[in-house]
């Protein structure tokens, strides 16, 4: 066995991640991924945490405390006149002191088969310091306008263009400039 050099940081070891429906998890750990993601996020609201909760959570842990969470649930999306489930990825953070480490890959690496394999396509509202490890993973910025279904008809989203993502799969072509709409859900729309 080869020891590491006293001065050299110490390589990350892979996360291990636990994915679990919302339905599946202990009351303890909701509350405690709640907590971690109000802490990540100053303008966590109740609704965001609302559309993080229904779908399957990706959950990393390190010496027994929660340290990054991510999950996906459905959504439909308009594209082209034909709605498409979509995996809407929500609550993707990591406690500060954990950064740097591949959590955030981790936790997105094992969301992201689930959405090739069971939607139409993946999508999520990246902010500007996020936009590039999306990127980075394969995730297209949606070009087009948005729009959204509201009990009032149907309402552009101006100020979400420049922040969608979209993770494609093989079998649902899009046109990245084409129009997009979501569906309705109070608070953030996106």
């Amino acid at each position: 066995m080869t020891e590491a050099h006293p001065t050299a940081p110490a390589t990350p070891r892979p996360a291990d991640v636990r994915l679990l429906h919302t339905a599946d998890l202990a009351p303890a750990t909701l509350t405690a991924a709640r907590a971690l993601l109000y802490d990540v996020f100053d303008d966590m609201t109740a609704e965001d945490w609302e559309h993080a909760l229904g779908g399957l959570h990706a959950l990393v842990h390190e010496d027994g405390e929660l340290v990054g969470h991510a999950s996906v649930v459905q959504r439909r999306l308009l594209h082209r006149g034909r709605a498409l489930r979509c995996g809407y990825v929500e609550g993707v953070g990591v406690r500060a002191d954990r950064r740097g480490r591949g959590h955030g890959a981790a936790l997105m690496g094992a969301l992201e088969p689930v959405i090739r394999g069971g939607y139409d396509l993946g999508a999520l509202g990246a902010s500007d310091e996020a936009a590039a490890f999306y990127a980075a993973r394969g995730w297209e910025l949606w070009r087009g306008p948005s729009w959204a279904f509201t009990p009032h008809g149907i309402r552009r989203t101006a100020e979400e263009d420049g922040c969608l993502y979209v993770l494609p799969t093989p079998a649902t072509p899009l046109d990245l400039d084409a129009d997009l709409t979501c569906d309705w859900r109070d608070g953030d729309l996106w």
